[in-house]
């Protein structure tokens, strides 16, 4: 199964927000005022935001894409009384490319700048409750958590460098991990395994139907009786999947 490059190791939300607090508690020291810090945890318009900051600039495929980093890299916000100067906003370099609009599995943007979220994959395997439409099933392949494909294409990627952050590495284990093991994790052995991960988040269920989904679309008829053994969970989603998994690879 495939899961999104971010979610490979600990939760970047706690990471990133504790060295905000760090920064946060600094600014107070050094010039007062009150502050408040965001890690994706409020309804802050942070990509705009940023790109006034001059971070970068919201690509085509509406993430903040920079000179430096390309678009590999996280976004937090500290919001302060303080008088600051104001950095100049970053002008977008996309240019004539749309190489991240071609590579989308699903087609999930009807025009550059703009995203159908309900088409999107990210979207469908960690907001989405309940069933996935069946129109967008096979389209997600083996992702199982997230999707990397229009980050994954973008040509500055060529600046990008590696997280020093050694919690931003990937865990070996969910580099590629198996959908047959993921597939018969009880709650307990969800929380264990995915305990200080983004996926946690999302319970049990959610992950794995997502799952199942990419059992369906392996092609390998050997993970049929993984699915089969599901057709009865207790979630209506998880059983759903199991059962289109279950006549997928039957055909």
């Amino acid at each position: 199964g495939a899961i999104s490059v971010y979610a490979q190791n600990r939760d970047y939300h706690d990471t990133v927000k504790k060295r905000l607090k760090r920064l946060a508690r600094w600014l107070i020291a050094e010039g007062g005022g009150e502050v408040k810090v965001f890690v994706d945890t409020a309804p802050v318009p942070e990509k705009p935001l940023g790109q006034a900051a001059g971070l970068g600039w919201q690509g085509k495929h509406t993430n903040l894409v920079s000179r430096d980093l390309g678009n590999w890299f996280f976004i937090g916000s500290v919001f302060t009384t303080l008088d600051l100067p104001v950095d100049a906003a970053e002008v977008d370099h996309c240019g004539s490319c749309r190489a991240c609009l071609t590579a989308c599995p699903t087609e999930a943007f009807p025009a550059p700048y703009q995203l159908d979220a309900r088409r999107c994959i990210s979207y469908l395997t960690i907001e989405h409750k309940g069933p996935v439409d069946l129109g967008l099933r096979e389209k997600m392949g083996n992702r199982i958590y997230g999707c990397d494909d229009c980050l994954a294409a973008c040509p500055w990627n060529k600046f990008a460098v590696t997280a020093q952050e050694i919690r931003y590495h990937a865990r070996d284990d969910l580099v590629a991990p198996a959908l047959a093991d993921l597939a018969v994790l009880d709650d307990a052995q969800f929380r264990t395994k995915f305990s200080g991960s983004p996926i946690k988040r999302i319970g049990r269920d959610r992950f794995v139907r997502n799952v199942l989904y990419a059992i369906g679309n392996s092609g390998l008829g050997r993970l049929r009786a993984v699915a089969q053994s599901l057709c009865a969970d207790p979630d209506l989603a998880v059983a759903d999947a199991a059962r289109w998994a279950v006549e997928r690879l039957t055909k």
